[in-house]
């Protein structure tokens, strides 16, 4: 286990409205955000870009001048940082991420490894959305890791359940993938793993050796037990108004500074050290 630990800042997400939640949206405010962020130990930014027009801030976009404006912005506010840019669409067309992965040259893209049947219940028996189909079929993930090759960024390979972690695996095997694996596992989607810190030995065993690993949590104060974990067993940590708005003690964070403060604390408390962005260059790149 390394005692240095890379921490990642999810931004803003996907479709968080910013009319209700402290998210940030324009170049600027992803700018002051990820500076917080970075300030507070945070060396990689994950960054969702939205559409930036008024009252258009929940939706997203995929123009690549706009994921090259926020990317600037970020790189100048926050020297040395790791950008990692989304790449996830619900259908199998992804011309716009590969797009702005082309135009913004990110040092990460995260790639989603595996479809997944994207579900939530209420509890009063129905769907919270019409089911759908989050599709990654191998085909659409082979498209991105040639994107990857093309570009130099690093695949983050997104796992929503084991049988993803195992087919990760499967990809180095037959070559779509020559280079070290790096796993993020998602917990907390309703229809995929859940935030469970148990759930965490269990996973490792199913890694390729010598892979780089994080969790992305996604709940409210009951993810940071899962941290907790992820940072005894030697994981990298990730945290962001992307995947919660709560803090430790269940109060509501403010922003993504506040929130990697606290991932700052689980880190130290495991006895690890925050990596800077120099380190996490050394250990991510």
């Amino acid at each position: 286990m390394s005692d240095k630990v890379v921490i990642t800042c999810a931004l803003t997400g996907v479709l968080t409205n910013p009319q209700q939640h402290p998210v940030p949206v324009t170049a600027k405010q992803m700018a002051q955000s990820a500076k917080e962020a970075y300030d507070a130990g945070a060396s990689c930014m994950h960054i969702h870009f939205r559409q930036q027009q008024e009252g258009k801030g929940h939706l997203p976009s995929w123009d690549p001048d706009v994921a090259l404006e926020i990317s600037d912005a970020i790189r100048e506010a926050c020297p040395g940082v790791i950008i990692n840019y989304t790449t996830g669409t619900i259908g199998r067309d992804q011309k716009g991420p590969i797009e702005c992965i082309r135009k913004g040259k990110p040092e990460i893209a995260a790639c989603n490894a595996g479809s997944l049947n994207y579900l939530k219940a209420r509890s009063n028996g129905t769907w919270a959305w019409p089911p759908m189909l989050f599709e990654n079929t191998v085909d659409k993930i082979k498209e991105m890791l040639e994107v990857c090759k093309e570009t130099g960024a690093r695949p983050e390979f997104e796992c929503f359940d084991m049988g993803i972690v195992r087919s990760v695996g499967m990809y180095q095997e037959v070559g779509m993938w020559d280079k070290k694996l790096d796993y993020n596992l998602v917990m907390g989607v309703n229809s995929g793993m859940p935030a469970d810190p148990d759930l965490l030995p269990i996973l490792l065993k199913y890694l390729k050796p010598g892979s780089h690993w994080q969790a992305t949590v996604i709940g409210r104060e009951e993810v940071w037990q899962v941290h907790k974990k992820v940072a005894e067993l030697g994981g990298n940590l990730r945290t962001g108004l992307e995947d919660t708005f709560y803090l430790p003690g269940g109060e509501k964070a403010t922003s993504n500074g506040q929130l990697i403060e606290a991932m700052a604390k689980v880190a130290k408390d495991a006895g690890r050290q925050v990596a800077t962005p120099q380190e996490a260059r050394e250990i991510f790149l």
